[in-house]
């Protein structure tokens, strides 16, 4: 495994893993002493002090019990040996305690055959203080003494020297724990020290590795941004680092490469709107005179549209007139049509009288009848009351007469009557046939005064239309004049442009490419030349059907009140010039053809919608 290649976390993570691999070594080594040393003075705490101090103990109580024998035998009274013999028991019990404490610390068998040896002494010499005590109770002090300066000064010796052997020995072993201790801390000390010279070393030693490549690797990084900085991009930044160093420096590379290709299409791009910005200013040029073309074009349709609309106007006020009239014929004819209505309805009254006097006819025709059937009657009985009927015979026949000559009259005028009410039914059926030919009368008139109607609004609103075709070829020519102005801006606009597109070329040459860019610079005004006199030739081919005196009364004035506001955007379009560069490259393959065609179809669909 490559050291370069392992991440910079890696490194450093190794580093302190191998420092802290010593740090720990170093603790189980001191660990590791530390119990020694604490084994050590556990063994001197528990076994050699309290050996020593047990040991001097017993040489203690040794020399208490013979000064109190010394004091037993100088007694001269025997009243006074129970006091010495209790002080003898006393320091017996204190050393059969005391040997009792010391045979739990021994720890060797050369320390167990000193204190069994110097128990057994001890034992001999206890055993003489009985004799001693008995012979002083006697007042035989000879005897005690003997006892005291012979056997028991032998005895005393004895266990003496063996208890100073034991302290001796005890002594010895707590010089040796301490030694021991000692050796330990040294120990400790010294692999304490070596881990530490250890860690100062790897880590210093891993440190300026680490940092090394760390601050190599940055410095090549700084060279190669300051390279980019200074604008030398023609220099590759390459490593086979796998690091973050390496990614970084993969970064710088990758950044370098974009940089360099958008600083060449820049560079060519820039170029392009310097040609462009050119060819354009030509273009206004060639625009600003069909303008003006356009705009005389559009004064002469503004006089023709002018005298239509005198000549609709004219017709508009015929034809109000002639709607006037009309309604005054349709109010006669309304009236006389309720004439008629009243005449139908008079007419009806007098059949319906007529049809009355004809029944009153007829009753009067019946009321003859049966006068005439009684003078009848009355005829035949004065012919049965012979002479004395005769006057009443005369008067029935005279009522007989009036009667038959009431029949007759009544007949002919019921014949009369009849005669009149045929004619009246004729009269009425006429009148009801004028009356219905009256009301087609009147929605005939009714119709032709609403199509008067229709005739004089169509008329205004044609007076209106070609007054709103007036203001709109006015506003147009108003639009031609300020196309015509915004022209010479955008003519303006596009030297400013070619200036800016220059500074722009030059601020980018700044940056210093590969060998292949002078090549692809130098191809990019060449891609652009097609593109200049191809629309110029179109737009002025498309231009002048504006100026057609038949097409004007298509024009609208929605449509016109809407064109100004294009060429008042374009000049503020033109005149920044943040985005520059793709334009001329987009547009270079496919603009001939789509800008006629636009302006062909733009011009067609608004004349053809007005």
């Amino acid at each position: 495994m490559n050291f370069k290649n392992l991440g910079i976390r890696t490194k450093l993570m190794g580093g302190f893993a191998l420092v802290l691999v010593i740090a720990l070594v170093q603790s189980l080594l001191s660990m590791e002493q530390l119990r020694q040393v604490d084994t050590t003075a556990n063994e001197l705490a528990r076994h050699w002090l309290p050996g020593v101090k047990g040991a001097d103990a017993l040489k203690d109580d040794l020399a208490q019990m013979r000064v109190q024998r010394m004091q037993l035998t100088m007694l001269e009274e025997s009243s006074r040996v129970a006091a010495v013999e209790a002080k003898l028991a006393e320091l017996e019990k204190q050393l059969a305690t005391h040997l009792a404490e010391y045979s739990k610390l021994i720890g060797s068998p050369e320390e167990k055959a000193l204190f069994d040896a110097a128990e057994a002494e001890l034992k001999i010499y206890v055993g003489m203080n009985a004799a001693m005590v008995t012979r002083m109770r006697d007042l035989r002090a000879v005897e005690a003494k003997v006892i005291l300066n012979g056997e028991g000064a032998r005895s005393f010796g004895a266990a003496n020297a063996t208890l100073t052997k034991l302290v001796e020995l005890n002594a010895q072993g707590s010089d040796a724990a301490a030694k021991a201790a000692e050796a330990a801390y040294a120990r400790a000390r010294i692999i304490v020290l070596a881990a530490l010279c250890a860690m100062v070393v790897l880590g210093l030693g891993v440190g300026w590795l680490v940092s090394r490549d760390i601050v190599t690797a940055t410095s090549q990084a700084v060279t190669g941004a300051d390279r980019i900085a200074a604008g030398d991009l023609s220099r590759t930044i390459a490593t086979e680092r796998g690091d973050e160093i390496g990614q970084l420096f993969k970064a710088l590379s990758k950044m370098q490469a974009n940089l360099r290709q958008i600083v060449t299409g820049v560079r060519q791009n820039a170029e392009g709107v310097a040609a462009a910005s050119a060819e354009i200013s030509a273009g206004n040029h060639d625009l600003s005179g069909r303008t003006e073309q356009q705009a005389s074009a559009l004064e002469e349709t503004a006089a023709s549209m002018e005298e239509l609309g005198s000549t609709v106007r004219q017709n508009a006020d015929n034809a109000r007139q002639a709607n006037q009239l009309a309604m005054s014929a349709s109010t006669v004819a309304v009236s006389g049509g309720e004439v008629v209505d009243r005449v139908v309805e008079t007419m009806k009254g007098i059949n319906e009288s007529s049809r009355r006097i004809a029944d009153i006819i007829g009753t009067i025709d019946g009321i003859a009848f049966q006068t005439n059937i009684l003078a009848l009657n009355a005829a035949v009985e004065a012919a049965r009351a012979g002479e004395q009927g005769r006057g009443f015979a005369v008067v029935a026949s005279e009522v007989r007469s009036l009667a038959q000559r009431s029949a007759e009259a009544a007949k002919e005028i019921k014949s009369l009557i009849s005669t009149s009410v045929e004619r009246v039914e004729q009269g009425s059926s006429l009148v009801d046939q004028a009356g219905t030919t009256m009301q087609e009368v009147v929605a005939s008139i009714k119709r032709v005064t609403d199509i008067m109607g229709e005739i004089s609004a169509a008329s205004t609103e044609q007076s209106a239309g070609v007054a709103q075709v007036g203001e709109a070829i006015t506003q147009m020519d108003q639009a031609t004049q300020q196309n015509a102005a915004l022209v010479e801006q955008s003519a303006a606009a596009a030297e400013s442009l070619k200036g800016r597109a220059k500074k722009l070329v030059d601020e980018v040459a700044v940056f210093k490419l590969d060998a292949d860019a002078p090549a692809a610079r130098s191809a990019a005004p060449a891609a652009l030349v097609p593109v200049v006199h191809k629309p110029v030739a179109s737009t002025a081919m498309a231009m002048p059907k504006p100026a057609d005196a038949k097409a004007a009364p298509k024009v609208d004035a929605k449509s016109i009140d809407a064109k100004p506001a294009a060429p008042v955007a374009a000049p503020m379009a033109a005149t920044p010039s943040p985005r520059p560069a793709p334009a001329p490259v987009a547009l270079a393959p496919a603009a001939p053809a789509p800008v006629a065609a636009t302006a062909k179809a733009a011009a067609d669909d608004d004349w053809e919608t007005f």
